[in-house]
């Protein structure tokens, strides 16, 4: 008789409960989730004969639903919005017909959602493609690193948004372009890193170091102290991976402005996710002004339509300290004499074994791997007939060594697929302390499979974890192996910054705790196959490194 009466206890509990349910959600009205949601989607300039739109990217999106408070509608391009009404206006930016999914989330009373998608086919026709590489680089795997212009003055700027007083303000820093280099206000942004890189799917954006700077004018949006830098806490989508879209400008300024009696670009791009660079005013997209290599000028709205901030960006890391001056050559090789290379100057490594990469070639002293020629010095990789390959190595080791100062190396490179050539440097305590721990400074380098890309890259032993440590980056060459090409390093005790054709795209800031401040020797040399050589040509028979010239500068 216990045990009935135990079960008849469970049994009126459970009822009670189940009612208890149904009376919450119906009679108190609090947790209804949106239904009957409706989905439409207009593309602007479809037609006929534009089926998928007139080029311009735009689609207005109408979304209509019972019990509903709020729609976020993330639009299948990396991009996401949220509006009340269920009326937005979405411009795709991918060059070209593309087809998106369109995910749409109805919010109703209590938190509870609904969600339902959508497809688009959208075709859109703007592109500025040289705007694309100077920011990032033109290969997939590119990459390039942006700074604040700190050392210029002006590199911060405000001005209207619309008004024009008679001589055109709304198109540059009217209202404010006072700050000086080096402002001390602003000194705890130029720090900053913006990072900008090409994928197969287009262009990303990463602030890699903060903080960001809120100007006074938008920081009572967020409730903080102005005209001072923020952490994440408060800003809260610095960092992260985003995506980049260029855009047709639409601005006024954009339009119908000059700056410095040029005319905008005419072309504007947006970060994804609330990215920007820097300077948070709760907006991420940005009229070009204008772009080179190593110069970037944007104009940018601050949330509420009231200010245009102006922002000068550099791709060479600004320095309060002068530039080091390298001026007096102290050591030289012209290659001006015909015959085998100066031993006075340069000694050889011979053998094989793989040289630790796996590497397939032998290298040896012999003429017809390493000679001076027509003013030039000839480093030819060459199939031995048996299934293996000749080359050369050529070092300063024992002969001449140095610490700090500018290399210079003039080269034309081989064309072959499996030719791995090099330009580059060890310490001189190699022999004594092995690598890494001797330090390798790679001037240039460039795989066998990819002959429009060179590499730089600095390898050492990590202090703490006693392991090999590496930071390396690539940049896009062209003719490199039908033209001469500069490549070149400036090595001081404060950093190591690698050249192209007197283009920085590789710098390492060098320290007391690196193998960098200690004699090196240089290497020149041609490897087959290995891990950057990768696979040789079926039909390779020889190819050739041709250095003009090599200088060194302190």
């Amino acid at each position: 008789m216990k045990k009935i009466k135990n079960i008849y206890i469970v049994l009126f509990s459970l009822m009670t409960a189940f009612y208890g349910c149904q009376e919450n959600e119906y009679q108190l009205g609090g947790l209804i989730s949106p239904s009957n949601i409706v989905v439409t989607a207009e593309i602007v300039g479809k037609d006929a004969n534009n089926p998928n739109g007139d080029g311009s990217g735009f689609v207005i999106f109408t979304v209509t639903a019972d019990n509903v408070i709020n729609y976020q509608l993330d639009f299948g391009d990396g991009k996401k919005d949220v509006e009340p009404t269920g009326v937005i206006k979405h411009r795709y930016t991918k060059v070209g017909v593309n087809k998106y999914t369109v995910i749409v989330n109805a919010t109703g009373t209590g938190g509870l959602s609904s969600n339902t998608t959508t497809d688009v086919t959208v075709f859109s026709s703007f592109t500025d493609v040289e705007a694309e590489n100077f920011l990032s680089g033109a290969n997939v795997g590119d990459s390039k690193k942006w700074y604040w212009q700190a050392d210029k003055d002006v590199h911060v700027g405000l001005g209207p948004v619309t008004d024009d007083y008679g001589n055109g303000e709304f198109a540059y820093e009217a209202w404010w372009n006072g700050i000086k280099a080096w402002d001390t206000e602003k000194g705890c942004m130029y720090d900053n890193e913006f990072v900008f890189t090409r994928t197969a799917d287009g262009i990303t954006f990463e602030q890699t170091v903060g903080p960001a700077f809120v100007p006074g004018t938008y920081a009572g949006d967020l409730g903080v102290g102005g005209d001072q830098c923020h952490d994440e806490t408060v800003a809260t989508t610095m960092f992260g991976v985003k995506n980049v879209s260029f855009l047709p400008s639409s601005s006024k300024a954009a339009l119908e402005g000059s700056y410095n009696n040029e005319p905008y670009r005419k072309s504007s791009f947006e970060i994804s996710d609330g990215g920007f660079m820097g300077w948070l005013v709760g907006a991420s997209t940005y009229d070009i002004i204008s772009i080179s290599n190593d110069e970037l000028i944007v104009r940018i709205i601050q949330k509420g339509d009231g200010f245009a901030w102006y922002h000068k960006f550099t791709s060479t890391k600004p320095s309060k300290t002068a530039p080091v001056q390298f001026t007096n050559l102290v050591w030289e090789d012209d290659f001006n004499t015909d015959g085998a290379p100066d031993a006075t100057k340069w000694t050889y490594d011979l053998g094989a074994g793989g040289w630790g990469n796996n590497e397939l070639q032998t290298y040896t002293n012999n003429a017809e791997n390493a000679k001076v020629e027509g003013g030039s010095l000839k480093i030819t990789a060459k199939a031995d007939g048996n299934g293996g390959y000749t080359s050369a190595r050529l070092k300063t080791e024992g002969l001449y060594n140095f610490k700090y100062g500018k290399v210079e190396v003039k080269a034309k490179l081989p064309a072959s697929a499996g030719t791995w050539p090099a330009i580059w440097m060890l310490g001189s305590n190699f022999s004594t302390v092995s690598w890494p721990k001797s330090g390798e400074i790679d001037i240039m380098e460039q795989t066998g499979a990819d002959k429009n890309k060179i590499l730089a890259t600095c390898h050492w032993e990590d202090s703490t974890s006693n392991q090999k440590a590496d930071y390396g980056t690539n940049t896009s060459i062209s003719n490199a192996s039908i033209e001469f090409h500069v490549y070149s390093l400036e090595w001081t005790e404060a950093s190591i910054k690698i050249y192209l054709d007197d283009v920085l795209f590789y710098e390492l800031t060098n320290s007391a705790s690196l193998p960098f401040n200690a004699d090196f020797f240089l290497i020149l040399n041609v490897a087959m196959g290995g891990s950057l050589g990768g696979n040789v040509d079926a039909g390779f028979t020889e190819d050739t490194m041709e250095i003009d010239y090599i200088k060194v500068y302190q």
